[in-house]
């Protein structure tokens, strides 16, 4: 059913990579949008002035739009240009809004301004920690007029600005749509920050206020955040706001069962455009870490998951990222790829001084031939260095030993002089058995012997890749002139 009034959003903060994780969540996000015909919103959380960068933000928008995410509202790629009816949506430039309702609370007597010092809190946990209690603030500030208060300001004192917890033992009860029924006691927690020192209000109370007045239906986001609901709850019902529905989606982990991490390989998705992944592949992976499809098939387009997506096949238990597994179905979609996609996007992955072949024949043919032994882009460019024109082969050690045999010079000079002989651009491949059969017999040389030195000659590798197959994707010419080269 498709439902205008759906409105979901992703709401990174740019201090640093997009974690896959956080790509995950962005996903599901946007497919639960576009099932429902709703908005897919871009929110940037940059409250943590030191750390967030508009580097770090562009950087980040690229890789969604990699992915193939496109959002209804926010700041475009690039250009960070805003859209949408409920701008702006960086929160560094939505202060004058925030403090408008942070008023509101503090005229309602439901926060207070708060002068303790960092000192007095850290003797107060230690204080806790000694009597094995949760630390709740105990702030003298508490009940304070706004007078008293902004008498110390204008002394020049900062203070923070804290929500006042006097709900006791209320059980703050929702129904999260992977969790089920979640019950927070608000005697979790004490009186907490909405509003720093410096001026700049916290996650929680910018999160609450933003998904309230951006009309957020429904919040997709990770397990970790589950205990910010309870603060973002208190603010919601003490402004008078409607909460969303929300969704807390399990943990990515990696092989070893902890949180996924750049320790286990790869964790951002820079990482991964860099190992040569594909970004189908990629969000047909992670769709699947954490979620099923009714029609029990792996290999799923944007299209098939945005038709099958539903939050009852979301998984509550954390799930693990298999690396091997996502080489595999990167494979799969690498060989579904058409010859001029799989070279435009493999061209970053060769040096720049590579020449090949310009046919559109050749490029089908090798890609053809080649595209089984890949499983990401990276893995291209050994095999496509062997096939570069120049007639330059870069040898390791063992290639340099089968060299350096007394009987190497005479098979390659036989092999030389049949190539010169041939009348075709390309030797084909039944071509092969006889050419090699001709020059066992001319040379007086069989198995490694034989075979290696031709290997070598043509490829520069004295193993590896079958000879059959590169060979006749190697102008005759280029095959010519690398066995001169080597007899020197």
């Amino acid at each position: 059913m498709k439902n205008s009034n759906v409105r979901v959003r992703f709401a990174p903060s740019p201090t640093g990579y997009l974690h896959v994780g956080g790509a995950r969540t962005a996903l599901y996000n946007y497919l639960f949008a576009k099932q429902h015909g709703g908005s897919f919103v871009l929110r940037v959380e940059d409250t943590d002035e030191a750390r967030s960068t508009t580097e770090s933000l562009v950087s980040m928008l690229d890789d969604l739009s990699w992915m193939g995410l496109k959002w209804d509202e926010g700041p475009a790629p690039k250009t960070l240009d805003e859209k949408g009816d409920f701008g702006p949506y960086r929160q560094s430039d939505r202060k004058e809004i925030y403090f408008k309702h942070i008023n509101e609370l503090i005229k309602d007597g439901r926060a207070y301004y708060c002068f303790l010092t960092e000192e007095e809190l850290d003797a107060q946990r230690e204080e806790a920690k000694k009597a094995g209690e949760p630390f709740r603030p105990n702030s003298p500030y508490r009940d304070w007029s706004v007078d008293q208060a902004k008498e110390k300001i204008d002394n020049g004192e900062k203070p923070t600005i804290r929500f006042k917890n006097d709900h006791g033992e209320k059980l703050y009860t929702f129904k999260d749509l992977v969790r089920g029924e979640v019950s927070l006691p608000a005697s979790m927690i004490g009186d907490f920050v909405i509003a720093r020192s410096n001026g700049m209000p916290v996650y929680n109370f910018v999160c609450a206020v933003d998904d309230a007045l951006m009309k957020i239906s429904h919040v997709f986001r990770a397990e970790e955040h589950l205990n910010n609901t309870l603060r973002q709850l208190m603010i919601i019902e003490a402004l008078k706001m409607e909460a969303p529905i929300y969704a807390h989606l399990s943990i990515m982990l990696g092989g070893d069962r902890q949180k996924l991490s750049k320790r286990h390989g790869a964790a951002s998705l820079t990482d991964f455009k860099e190992k040569g992944y594909l970004p189908q592949a990629l969000s047909n992976f992670i769709a699947l870490v954490g979620w099923s499809s009714p029609s029990g098939e792996e290999i799923l387009s944007m299209e098939q998951m945005i038709k099958e997506f539903s939050t009852e096949r979301l998984h509550s238990a954390s799930a693990v990222f298999d690396q091997e597994k996502l080489k595999w179905m990167n494979a799969q979609y690498l060989r579904e790829m058409n010859t001029e996609d799989f070279f435009k996007r493999s061209k970053e992955f060769f040096k720049s001084d590579w020449k090949f072949p310009e046919s559109g024949d050749w490029r089908e043919k090798s890609f053809s031939a080649l595209k089984s032994s890949m499983e990401t882009l990276d893995d291209a460019a050994p095999l496509y260095e062997m096939l570069k024109l120049g007639g330059e082969l870069d040898l390791n050690d063992q290639a340099k030993d089968v060299i350096s045999w007394e009987s190497t010079s005479k098979v390659l000079q036989v092999w030389k002089g049949l190539l010169s002989k041939a009348e075709s651009e390309y030797i084909n491949p039944e071509q092969i058995d006889g050419l090699i059969n001709t020059v066992k017999a001319e040379a007086e040389v069989k198995g490694k012997f034989l075979f290696m030195p031709i290997r070598v000659a043509s490829i520069g590798k004295a193993q590896g890749t079958e000879i059959k197959d590169l060979i006749p994707l190697i102008p005759v010419s280029e095959l010519v002139l690398r066995a001169d080269k080597l007899i020197g």
